[in-house]
């Protein structure tokens, strides 16, 4: 099964040693079986989490590569992380790079969080509150899939360094007022993708 996540990763350019498949392959498997009980994700199918959560939060690696964005030595935050996407498969992929955070309010998507960590021997810390309640800031916020576009740079903002950088990623439909901070990207095995970037200062990327 990590054949496809291999084959789709180097079709895109992206590449991932042996240490690191193993590491998704660890994920695929606490996915699967803590979602029986705990329902972190409606997307059950293997191909499926490999695809439109692991090769799909990886898309995010083409955008940083294309903007010149050096993430090494940032503070990250993935905010409404559910299950750990896009910013688990981020730290699988940058390592000690990123010092990443994974803001969550639901309990038991935390408890998830905190046991992959162990089992994937990746340290990150998992904050587990809603993101208006937290006064930490950091480089670069990431949300996927987490509610209206405007709401989310909201809060996303208000988690940022002054110049951080905010990246919300998206599918088909973009709000007309953000046309200009969005960049389109295309990618083998999967739908186009949008990714809309602010800086704080309010500038586009």
């Amino acid at each position: 099964m990590m054949d496809l996540l291999e084959k789709l990763a180097k079709e895109n350019s992206i590449e991932l040693s042996k240490d690191k498949i193993e590491k998704f392959e660890i994920y695929l498997y606490m996915l699967l079986k803590w979602n029986k009980a705990y329902n972190l994700t409606s997307i059950r199918k293997k191909e499926e989490i490999i695809v439109k959560h692991f090769l799909d939060s990886l898309t995010l690696v083409k955008l940083f590569e294309a903007k010149g964005i050096d993430l090494s030595g940032k503070k990250v935050a993935d905010f409404g992380t559910g299950a750990g996407f896009p910013g688990v498969p981020l730290k699988i992929y940058y390592q000690d790079k990123i010092d990443l955070y994974l803001i969550e309010s639901i309990t038991k998507k935390c408890i998830f969080l905190e046991m992959l960590s162990k089992e994937l021997k990746l340290k990150y810390t998992v904050l587990c509150k809603r993101a208006e309640d937290i006064q930490e800031k950091f480089d670069i916020v990431v949300s996927r899939a987490t509610g209206k576009t405007f709401e989310v740079l909201k809060i996303g903002k208000n988690l940022l360094k002054e110049g951080g950088i905010i990246v919300i990623m998206k599918g088909k439909e973009v709000e007309e007022e953000l046309r200009p901070f969005t960049t389109s990207m295309s990618f083998k095995g999967l739908p186009e993708r949008k990714f809309i970037l602010i800086q704080k200062d309010g500038k586009a990327q």
